[in-house]
């Protein structure tokens, strides 16, 4: 098996590449492609919600065949399959091709997102993978600070069909070979552990704590909400606040580093003992209702840098806090059925937020939005304390 580090270190680059060529491509993407073929953006952004909707329905899938088999050939697989996407999108020719392209995007990012890297460290690592999980998401937290603007300039030297074709090779060049080098085979898993089977998990779960399940479920689904509203409005947001745009697309971007500096601080804490993950996820929630309390008093760009910052730092804990709060509540077996289970409600709610959170934006204006996205993640920290902390859990 890999060495613990280089393993973090290729599998947080590996999924790096996999955010910034899927979830963090349309934000600039969209324009300049449906300019060229003559579409609404709002068709692009549809495009990409149905594969959220795709990459939900695969993940219960997904995270049972990682849960026997391991991750390697999944993720090598997502590689392939972004990249296949990706080509199809920059030969997308109208709304059937683009729809089409996203579709599969969308099985490759259920492939090869956290989910399912996070369900291979937990088959390999079990009940020890909360540090490899942080340390992949910490490197993972430049997936906007590096993936903007680089595609950006690719944009700006190219076209977005060339931005297509150039992420596409660097999924297949860069993000495979790293997967297959630094995860171990389905043989090496089978030698070096007992397999992690979901039956006695399914037992378990029907019997024990159904409350903290749905707690769970809420909490996944608002976080995610506010996560994708804020992913695709933020820079816009900001601007409709008052910010100059150039002031607002600076404040947006602190986002990935306060995400990096906040994952930071968890994994230090919790090395030390001092920061369960569900403690951790308490405090993480607070975050974005503290930063929306300080735009809302003070709109300018000290409000927007504070909203920015609090945004940012509370995002990068919860993203965390989405792989190792199951692990820490109901352990390593069935790991991977229970995440897909799970995950199926943030990718819709993720889904939805874009368009739902445009329409609010447009209709009631941004205070009423950014009211929408504190109320609902209040209600994520409600259900967080509802859960109840077996033994071992502060």
């Amino acid at each position: 098996m890999a060495a613990r580090w280089p393993q973090v270190v290729a599998l947080g680059v590996a999924q790096t590449i996999a955010w910034a060529s899927s979830t963090y491509l349309p934000a600039l993407l969209a324009r300049p492609l449906a300019a060229e073929l003559g579409l609404r953006p709002a068709l692009v952004f549809a495009a990409y919600s149905v594969a959220l909707v795709i990459m939900a329905a695969c993940g219960p899938l997904i995270g049972r065949h990682i849960d026997r088999q391991g991750g390697q050939g999944i993720l090598c697989l997502s590689s392939v399959t972004l990249a296949g996407g990706l080509i199809l999108l920059g030969l997308a020719v109208g709304p059937v091709s683009l729809f089409v392209a996203w579709a599969v995007i969308g099985v490759g990012m259920a492939l090869g997102l956290y989910d399912a890297a996070f369900t291979a460290l937990v088959r390999e690592h079990g009940l020890t993978a909360r540090t490899p999980i942080t340390g992949v998401t910490l490197l993972g937290g430049f997936a906007s600070t590096i993936g903007w603007p680089l595609t950006a300039w690719l944009l700006a030297h190219g076209d977005w069909r060339l931005t297509c074709f150039a992420w596409a090779g660097i999924n297949l060049f860069l993000a495979l070979p790293l997967y297959y080098r630094f995860l171990p085979s389905s043989k090496d898993l089978a030698g070096a552990a007992p397999p992690v089977t979901t039956e006695g998990a399914a037992v378990e779960h029907s019997r024990g704590d159904r409350r903290n399940i749905l707690a769970l479920i809420v909490f996944g689904a608002a976080t995610a909400f506010v996560t994708s509203a804020m992913a695709a409005h933020l820079p816009g947001l900001l601007a409709i606040v008052g910010l100059p745009l150039v002031a607002a697309i600076g404040a947006a971007a602190l986002v990935g580093p306060a995400q990096v500096a906040a994952r930071l601080g968890e994994f230090l804490a919790s090395r030390r003992g001092r920061l369960s993950p569900l403690l951790a996820a308490r405090l993480a929630t607070t975050l974005h209702p503290l930063g929306g309390a300080c735009l809302l008093l003070a709109a300018g760009p000290a409000g927007a840098t504070a909203f920015a910052l609090l945004h940012g730092a509370g995002n990068g804990m919860i993203t965390i806090a989405w792989g190792t709060l199951p692990l820490a509540l109901f352990g390593p077996r069935g790991y991977g059925l229970l995440q897909g289970k799970l995950a199926a409600p943030q990718r819709l709610t993720q889904a939805a937020a874009p368009f739902l959170f445009a329409l609010i934006l447009e209709s009631a204006g941004a205070r009423v939005a950014i009211g929408l996205s504190v109320t609902i993640s209040l209600l994520a920290l409600l259900a967080l304390l509802a859960i109840r902390k077996p033994e071992g859990l502060s």
